[in-house]
């Protein structure tokens, strides 16, 4: 197996990328990790550090996307960046996951450029991981890829977290929740009314009905399915206010379960291969949890999976139709 890493993507890099790297390869010994970067740096940081370079494949890449460029231009005006040519080498098999902390908007376009959507999907998704008291973490879904989501897109979006459930977590009939406000069927705006009609006539999940933002935490639903707008809100929400009680000497085993760290990055869902986000912050144990999620996405073939049940919720609409 080989899991790409852009060595130069995040805050941090290419310091923090080389060193999770260098953990990554200690963890996973018999995956190949190839770092597309600046070599010259990638070497120079592998010497001060006291790291053997000869572990890894590395592909120099003298243009870096940095994190505050536009998406579209970066990857077109910069064919030679970290990013672009690890897409490349995952578009045309030489890797079998790409990972990066670096520009999220550049990670979506690169993914829907060179790796397209699923067939049957019209936009994949990013999700992130919700803590629970008692059990495996809960899945939220969108989280930012897609700002204004219609109805239907809410319903597959259902469909890719119930596979994620069943993999990361072996949830043999995960529990699929719609984020509302209200448990009534009929509450909400014109989006989660149309959505709760649509997951309820869904056969490809087990849909529990209208979840509570106050219930996200509960074990009421293993997956919850929102628009990116207010997922992103509900994460950067709960990001805030777990720095803030971090930062009063808070301690507490269940709140240190909302550092990321613990969660690695998140699976751009629904394209052709697996590509993992992670947060610009990300440091060297993160990047390990970053490829240990490659690793499961790629040992589970998860974008195989997600293709058949695209394929078959397909068939099954156009039957009903």
């Amino acid at each position: 197996m080989k899991v790409g890493i852009d060595a130069m993507g995040g805050d941090y890099a290419p310091l923090e990328a080389v060193k999770g790297a260098c953990l990554a390869k200690s963890a996973f010994p018999v995956v190949e990790l190839v770092l597309f970067g600046r070599k010259e740096d990638i070497l120079s940081i592998a010497g001060a550090e006291g790291i053997d370079a000869s572990v890894f494949t590395i592909i120099d890449t003298p243009e870096v996307i940095e994190m505050a460029e536009h998406p579209v231009k970066a990857l077109v005006a910069k064919p030679q960046s970290s990013l672009s040519v690890g897409f490349q080498y995952l578009a045309t098999h030489k890797i079998d996951a790409f990972l990066s902390a670096g520009n999220t908007g550049a990670m979506l376009v690169g993914s829907l450029q060179f790796l397209k959507t699923v067939e049957g999907l019209d936009r994949p998704c990013l999700y992130t991981g919700i803590p629970r008291i008692d059990s495996n973490p809960g899945l939220l879904l969108d989280v930012g890829a897609n700002a204004d989501c219609k109805p239907e897109h809410l319903s597959k979006f259902a469909i890719l977290g119930s596979l994620l459930s069943s993999m990361m977590y072996k949830n043999n009939n995960p529990k699929v929740g719609l984020l509302n406000i209200g448990e009534e069927s009929e509450k909400g705006n014109l989006l989660t009314k149309a959505t709760h009609q649509l997951l309820a006539q869904n056969n490809s999940i087990n849909f529990v009905g209208n979840v509570e933002g106050r219930d996200i935490f509960g074990d009421h639903a293993d997956v919850i399915v929102c628009d990116g707008f207010t997922g992103n809100v509900v994460i950067k929400v709960c990001e805030g206010f777990y720095y803030r009680l971090a930062k009063r000497g808070v301690q507490d085993e269940y709140l240190d379960k909302f550092n990321f760290k613990h969660y690695g990055g998140s699976l751009v869902l629904g394209v052709n291969a697996p590509v993992i986000v992670g947060h610009g912050i990300t440091k060297a144990e993160t990047f390990v949890k970053m490829v240990e999620l490659a690793v499961q996405a790629v040992d589970s073939q998860l974008t195989l999976s997600i293709q058949q049940a695209m394929k078959k919720f397909v068939e099954n609409q156009s039957s009903v139709s």
